[in-house]
């Protein structure tokens, strides 16, 4: 894997200075998750998998409010469309500095475009190990500082969702006894 370290790089230095590094941990096991449901991941799937919530790191406020707090709460579909291809273009714009062959910028450009809702069997698979990871990794987040911000309601509707996208049924297994954790501990 050639590029995947030089993405690795670039993600932990964004989100160390202009977000919370804890994040780093999710994508981290983003990677893992992935690699359980299918340990033959080529190095693109890889990259998209680290590099998936890459937007943040980088989101200006103003332009858009913090994620859940709007009357649709966490499934806003302008937000998601945002936050899905800001962070494919990022991502895409630095593969490209990397001198990365176009295919794979293309391909991770497609992967993590889609990331949040799904697609083709790739991007599906994306969005699993991403849930599986949520719940793993930023569970506690919600329950505790997102719970306070923007009620519990949505933060339900939040598990409910993450759990309910998940499209395979060997993530769906995974990821089962976190997200009735969640809902448990939720109240």
């Amino acid at each position: 894997m050639e590029y995947y370290p030089k993405i690795e790089q670039f993600v932990i230095e964004a989100f160390t200075k202009s977000h919370n590094p804890k994040d780093i941990k999710h994508f981290e096991r983003t990677v893992y998750w992935l690699k359980q449901l299918r340990p033959e991941a080529d190095e693109a799937l890889c990259i998209a998998a680290f590099a998936h919530d890459t937007e943040r790191a980088f989101r200006e406020s103003s332009s858009h409010p913090a994620a859940g707090s709007s009357p649709k709460g966490f499934r806003d579909e302008e937000f998601l469309t945002y936050h899905q291809n800001k962070g494919a273009e990022i991502i895409a714009d630095f593969l490209k500095q990397q001198n990365a062959p176009q295919e794979m910028t293309d391909r991770v450009q497609m992967l993590i475009s889609k990331h949040e809702v799904g697609g083709n069997e790739d991007q599906n698979l994306l969005k699993d190990a991403d849930s599986v990871s949520y719940f793993e990794n930023q569970m506690n987040h919600f329950l505790t500082e997102k719970v306070a911000a923007v009620g519990k309601e949505k933060v339900r509707e939040k598990f409910q969702w993450m759990f309910d996208r998940i499209t395979s049924g060997k993530a769906k297994d995974l990821a089962r006894p976190m997200f009735e954790d969640a809902i448990t501990k939720l109240g």
